[in-house]
């Protein structure tokens, strides 16, 4: 009984750790990186816009009382100088102290274009769980199905895209013409777009960022009923994380189409390359924290804005096992005596 109390309390400690404390340092970790790379907004470097947002994101992360590791990040660690995939972060590593080991996904910058053009969607993101609760995916395309709570166990990634929007229509007592399908603005998509189109629905293009796509359309009130097509294998995950959190769903296939992925995968220990993926396989923790802010207005985020007193940003944070959605408002003041708050 004393080893079930103490695995319990452990649980409970964790639970604690990571859903309470962590979350709100996660905030400050995107809200952090988004107001650097606002700083960049507009000007047509989307290099420059993602290198602060990167930079950022990991002096930030640097400080959190954690000892964790980047298992989905900006690339090898011959690749990427900043948050590579195995990198350690945070102040656990330093200090030697009993900090609790979370794997990190990490898209310091998602729409680098939408930041470097001033377009709607550009958001940073974060995604944390206990050691060994985020795949570590390969750095490829994956076929996408994201749906909200609703339409969980009514869609099938192998099933006709006319099917599925019938499917997601019952589900939401309303026509298919009712329906908005996101789908990324690729040459990839045209028999896809075609295929939704001819079914009656209708269509959101957007240029960049399935990943704050995939988040709406399990978010009621956003006009986004689900997210078809291909996009970021690690952006996948990412959204699995928000998924399980917003009791929505994903299913996704890895795209593996040529015989040096064949090869990664191999390595990774993916046997079947043909799996279809759920949130909770890609995203199997139980401790599960997500966290985004708006670097330009989107559909459940503002963008950052600057005043002359300070900053705000509008972040949104989810905790799978506490159940918790917190959206979050923050002024940062200039560092003056005679600031003032501004609602």
């Amino acid at each position: 009984m004393a080893t079930h109390s103490t695995k319990s309390t452990a649980a409970s400690n964790l639970e604690n750790i990571m859903e309470f404390e962590l979350a709100l340092e996660f905030v400050r970790v995107v809200e952090d990186a988004a107001i650097a790379s606002a700083h960049t907004m507009g000007q047509g470097d989307r290099h420059k816009a993602d290198q602060v947002a990167t930079e950022t994101m990991r002096d930030t992360m640097e400080k959190v009382p954690m000892r964790g590791t980047i298992v989905i990040g900006e690339g090898e660690r011959d690749e990427a100088p900043m948050l590579y995939i195995g990198e350690q972060v945070g102040a656990g590593w330093k200090d030697g102290g009993k900090l609790p080991m979370v794997d990190i996904a990490v898209d310091p910058l998602e729409g680098t274009n939408l930041c470097a053009t001033g377009s709607p969607g550009a958001i940073t993101v974060l995604a944390a769980s206990e050691k060994g609760g985020l795949l570590n995916a390969p750095d490829c395309y994956m076929e996408k199905l994201v749906v909200g709570p609703q339409c969980k166990g009514v869609v099938d990634l192998d099933a006709p895209v006319a099917e599925n929007l019938k499917a997601i229509a019952r589900r939401l007592t309303r026509d298919v013409s009712d329906l908005v399908i996101v789908v990324l603005e690729r040459p990839r998509h045209e028999k896809l777009i075609d295929e939704i189109r001819t079914a009656g629905a209708r269509i959101r293009l957007i240029s960049d960022g399935d990943l704050s796509a995939g988040i709406a359309a399990a978010v009621v009130g956003t006009g986004v009923h689900a997210v078809m097509g291909s996009g970021g294998a690690p952006e996948g995950v990412i959204t699995a994380a928000a998924m399980r959190c917003l009791n929505g769903e994903i299913l996704a296939r890895l795209v593996i189409n040529t015989p040096e992925l064949e090869e990664r995968i191999k390595k990774m220990g993916i046997a079947d390359k043909n799996k279809i993926y759920t949130s909770k396989d890609l995203a199997p923790g139980d401790h599960l924290v997500f966290a985004a802010t708006g670097v330009t207005d989107g559909a459940l985020m503002k963008g950052v804005r600057f005043f002359g007193d300070g900053t705000r940003t509008s972040s949104i944070v989810m905790t799978r096992h506490s159940g918790k959605v917190r959206f979050v408002e923050s002024i940062h003041l200039a560092k003056r005596p005679d600031v003032k708050v501004r609602f």
